[in-house]
This record gives C-alpha cells, structure tokens and sequence, in this order.
C-alpha cells in the first residue's frame, strides 16, 4: 500500500468511531489525525492551543468538552479556524496517506481521487451502552451528550459543507459499528482499503 491516500472518519456519538479509526491507522500502520489538527491550526495562527480548542469545542456543558466540534462561537474566528484547519488537511493529504476523524474532511476532500469517506452509526440504544459502559458516563449525561453532539456535527456540516443535507452526504461506506464492535469494525475497513490501494 504504496500510493498516497486518505480515509475520512465521520461518526455519530457512541459509535466508538474515534476508536475505530485509531485501531485502522494501526492495522494500516498510518497516520491518525485528529487532535493534531488543532495543535497544527494553534501554531499556524500563533494562538495557543486552548484557545483553538475553547472555539472549536465550545458547548453548553462542561462534560467531556472533547467531544464537541465546531459549532458555537465568535463567527468570525470560527470561521478562520475552519480555514487554517482546511489548509492543513489539504497539505497533510497532498504530503502522505492518512486517517482524518471529523472537521468535515469528507466535504473538503469530495474531489481527492484517491480517497474512501466513512459514516460509523449504530442503534440508540447501542450507544448508550457505549457511553455508559466504555466512556463511563452516568445515563443522564450520556442522553444529553448523545442528543448535543449529534446536533452540533449537523449544524458544523450545514455551515462549512456545500450541499450538504445529511450524514450520509460525501460517503462511501456506511457501517454500524454495533454489528462488529471496535476491532472487527477497523478489520472490514482495513481490507477494504487494503483491497483499494493494494
């Protein structure tokens, strides 16, 4: 697997998909990206990283702040960061192959040849368990966590991704990780690819 490409990661919260996509960039020995566009985005803006992540990230809770991506904050700013965060992914594909989690990567990329963009969903329910048994949160918290940052992706892609209507917009697999689990899920992916760009 020689040739240069990238896979794109979206996901609905509690799928694991964050985890499924670090174990893929293991299998296809990879990069993974996700916090490290923040910290390249800080650099490039000579902002320090909080300040990056307070933005990206901003939400109505104080629990697991992580989680959340772009989508409340001062527009402008907001607006910039998307940019220096677009610039990066383009220059990070154009350099080597790689895993990109999130940041709409999948719209930015719609044009990249050499790419596979993948939705990782599972039941309600499924989740749920996830975030209670693996992300160990109490099932208050992992409702409402599960409700806002679903909405919050959705509302990032509506304002940064032309065209955009739904999750499964700019995909070419959608998978339930709650078929596989974590591991069986970045196998499929991995000999997919494998296939792809063997």
């Amino acid at each position: 697997m020689e040739q240069n490409f990238v896979i794109t990661i979206s996901r609905q919260f509690g799928s694991m998909g964050r985890s499924i996509a670090h174990r893929l960039s293991e299998i296809l020995e990879i990069d993974y990206l996700d916090r490290d566009i923040v910290e390249a985005a800080a650099k490039r803006m000579g902002l320090p990283v909080s300040v990056i992540s307070q933005e990206e990230e901003q939400s109505r809770t104080k629990f697991f702040p992580r989680m959340y991506p772009l989508g409340i904050g001062i527009p402008s700013l907001r607006d910039e960061i998307f940019e220096v965060q677009k610039n990066i992914i383009l220059d990070t594909v154009s350099r080597k192959s790689c895993i990109i989690v999130g940041r709409c990567a999948d719209s930015i990329l719609r044009d990249h040849t050499e790419r596979l963009c993948v939705y990782i969903y599972a039941p309600y329910e499924a989740r749920l368990k996830n975030c209670t048994d693996i992300l160990m949160m109490d099932p208050k918290t992992a409702k409402r966590m599960i409700r806002e940052v679903d909405t919050a992706r959705d509302n990032y892609h509506r304002t940064y991704c032309p065209g955009w209507t739904g999750p499964f917009d700019f995909k070419d697999i959608m998978i339930d990780s709650s078929r596989f689990g974590i591991e069986k899920t970045a196998g499929i992916l991995a000999s997919i690819a494998s296939e792809r760009w063997k």
